[in-house]
């Protein structure tokens, strides 16, 4: 027995576009496609349709999930190095409610809060962590962009970091926009969205056509950064990726 796209959409309650972004980058391959372009799918599909979902709904990345059912790890060990990442997250996301609630507090009329306490829960660890990636990948080059970062942001206050994300919000609403459009991301008006992310990006470090590529990359193969985008949609990190190597390519 075989069913369509549209009806195993309906049945897994997964969309026709998630289904074919599968396909497309191998981790769902359908039993065969119709002469009408159509894409069918016969159970040994439906059933690794199933264990995806399982693996998605853990919080595994794309990436990871096609490793485990490919058999390239053990399900456990993701499971377990899984794990430990979600109790490390319980731990930061129990101390930023902390902060939050110290901030709302203090505009209730309560005691000022110290400077210190604003950045409370926001993962120094894990942006160190994103900070040896970057130098891995491009060598010791990245540590001088990394100090200028840090040297731009020391003096940053509250304010001032709170328009930074402001800036960000707008970003990946524009960038956003063009993926539901399905704009392609080398388009004139792509490259012009990520224009605006490069010239937020030099407000804290200025990267050059390799580490500004090397960024789009983090965001997709880093899993909390490939699910804060996911989140708008399957397929959204790899769109911002691509712009991203698209201007990178042009501009720099």
């Amino acid at each position: 027995m075989a069913w369509s796209i549209a009806e195993v959409a309906r049945m897994s309650k997964v969309t026709s576009r998630t289904l074919r972004h599968y396909d497309a980058i191998g981790l769902l391959t359908p039993a065969w496609t119709g002469g009408n372009g159509y894409r069918y799918y016969e159970r040994e599909q439906v059933l690794r349709l199933q264990q995806i979902l399982l693996l998605r709904e853990l919080g595994l990345g794309l990436e990871t999930v096609g490793e485990v059912l490919d058999g390239r790890h053990r399900t456990v060990d993701v499971l377990r190095n899984h794990e430990r990442w979600l109790r490390a997250e319980q731990e930061r996301l129990a101390l930023l409610a902390t902060t939050v609630s110290k901030t709302i507090e203090e505009l209730e009329g309560g005691d000022n809060m110290k400077m210190e306490e604003l950045f409370e829960g926001f993962d120094a660890d894990r942006q160190a962590r994103y900070e040896e990636e970057l130098v891995e990948r491009f060598g010791d080059g990245a540590r001088e962009h990394i100090a200028e970062s840090k040297s731009k942001m020391k003096n940053w206050d509250k304010a001032a970091a709170d328009r930074f994300m402001a800036e960000w919000q707008e970003i990946a609403t524009a960038f956003a926009a063009l993926f539901d459009a399905k704009v392609a991301a080398d388009a004139p008006e792509a490259l012009e969205v990520t224009d605006r992310h490069y010239r937020w990006i030099c407000l804290s470090w200025t990267p050059n056509r390799e580490s500004y590529t090397g960024l789009g990359q983090l965001y997709v193969d880093a899993p909390d950064f490939k699910s804060q985008f996911d989140a708008h949609g399957e397929g959204f990190a790899e769109y911002v990726r691509d712009a991203i190597a698209a201007y990178a390519l042009a501009r720099l």
